[in-house]
C-alpha cells in the first residue's frame, strides 16, 4: 500500500512539475535581477542526489555545489549549494521537465531565489541559469539554458551590476 501511495505521489509530482515547466513565462532581465536573492558566477564542483522526506512525501533532491568565482548579489560565500528537486539514486530517477541539468565542471551564472524552499530555486526555473562558455580565442560568452547566446560574459555582468546600482 505504501508503494502505491509513493508511486501515486510521484506521478502527481511529475505531472505538476511538467505543467509548471511548460507554463513558465520567461522573466525580463530586470525581473531576474530584482527577484534573485543571490546572483553569482561559479563552477560546479559536486553533485549529490539523495532521498528526502517520508512516505508519500519522499522524493529525490540533488544538491549542486558551486565554487563561487564572482558574487554579484547576496552573500553566497566561497561555496554555494543549490537544492533542486529531481535526480537519480540507486537506479531510480525523478526528472523535472525543463529543469537545468548540471554536470561537474560547468561554469554558470545563476539567479537564485528561495533556495531550499522551491522545487527549482532559480528565477523562472530554467531561465535563471546562464551557461558560461569560452571559445578558442578565450572570449567568454553567456548562453541561455537551451544554448542561445545572450552576450559576452563581461557585458552581461556589467549590465547586472548596473541594474543593482540603480
Amino acid at each position: 500500500m505504501k508503494l502505491f501511495f509513493s508511486l501515486l505521489s510521484l506521478l502527481f509530482l511529475a505531472t505538476f512539475a511538467q505543467v509548471q515547466a511548460t507554463t513558465v513565462i520567461a522573466p525580463t532581465f530586470d525581473q531576474l535581477v530584482d527577484e534573485a536573492d543571490v546572483i553569482f558566477q561559479g563552477k560546479v564542483t559536486a553533485l549529490q542526489s539523495q532521498w528526502t522526506g517520508e512516505g508519500a512525501q519522499r522524493v529525490i533532491v540533488t544538491f549542486v555545489t558551486f565554487q563561487v568565482e564572482d558574487a554579484m548579489k547576496g552573500n553566497p560565500g566561497q561555496r554555494y549549494t543549490v537544492r533542486m528537486l529531481g535526480g537519480t539514486v540507486d537506479g531510480q530517477t525523478i526528472e523535472i521537465a525543463d529543469a537545468p541539468k548540471f554536470t561537474v565542471g560547468d561554469r554558470d551564472l545563476l539567479f537564485v531565489e528561495r533556495n531550499g524552499s522551491q522545487f527549482i530555486p532559480l528565477v523562472g526555473v530554467m531561465h535563471g541559469r546562464f551557461h558560461v562558455q569560452r571559445d578558442q580565442a578565450g572570449h567568454e560568452s553567456v548562453l541561455t539554458n537551451d544554448g542561445k547566446q545572450v552576450d559576452g560574459l563581461s557585458e552581461f555582468k556589467a549590465a547586472i551590476r548596473q541594474k543593482l546600482q540603480r
